[in-house]
C-alpha cells in the first residue's frame, strides 16, 4: 500500500479520535473568525431566539446561533441529511473542537463519527483554514447575547 493511500485510510480514524477527544476549547481567534464567517453567510444566518439578527445570511444551511452546545441536527424546521440526524441521535453535541473538524470536511467527519462510509453531509463547502477561528466566533456569539 502506498504511503499516501495508507495515510488516507487512517484519516477517518484520526477524525474519529479527535471527535471523541472530549469537549475542548478552541484555540481560535474570535475576531478572525468573525471576518472568516463572511464565507459562511451565503448559506447560514445567525439569528437569536428572540429574532435579533446577529448576521444576516442565507437559509440554505441552518441558523448557527447557539450551535455550540446544541445537539447535531436539531434546528426545528431545517431539513438535515439523514446522517446529521443520526449523529444527533447518537449523541453528538457540538463543541468548538468538533465544529472545527466538521467544517474542514463535513462528510468525512460524519463518516468517522457514525462509522458509516455512506454518511453524507448537506454541507459541501470545506473550510480548510481558520475553522478554529470560526468555531470560536460561533461560540462567542451565543454567549454574548
Amino acid at each position: 500500500m502506498s504511503l499516501a493511500r495508507s495515510a488516507l485510510c487512517r484519516m477517518p480514524l484520526l477524525l474519529l479520535a479527535m471527535a471523541f477527544a472530549g469537549p475542548a476549547l478552541s484555540a481560535g481567534d474570535v475576531v478572525v473568525g468573525e471576518k472568516e464567517f463572511a464565507k459562511c453567510k451565503s448559506c447560514h444566518s445567525i439569528t437569536a431566539a428572540d429574532g435579533t439578527v446577529v448576521v444576516k445570511g442565507g437559509k440554505v444551511g441552518p441558523n448557527l446561533y447557539g450551535v455550540v452546545g446544541r445537539p447535531a441536527g436539531s434546528v426545528p424546521d431545517y431539513k438535515y441529511s439523514d446522517s446529521m440526524v443520526a449523529a444527533g441521535v447518537k449523541g453528538l453535541i457540538w463543541d468548538e473542537g468538533q465544529l472545527s473538524i466538521y467544517m474542514q470536511d463535513p462528510s468525512a467527519f460524519l463518516k468517522a463519527y457514525l462509522g458509516d462510509d455512506a454518511a453524507k453531509s448537506k454541507m459541501m463547502f470545506k473550510l480548510a483554514a481558520k475553522s478554529d477561528d470560526v468555531a470560536a466566533y460561533l461560540a462567542s456569539v451565543a454567549a454574548a447575547q
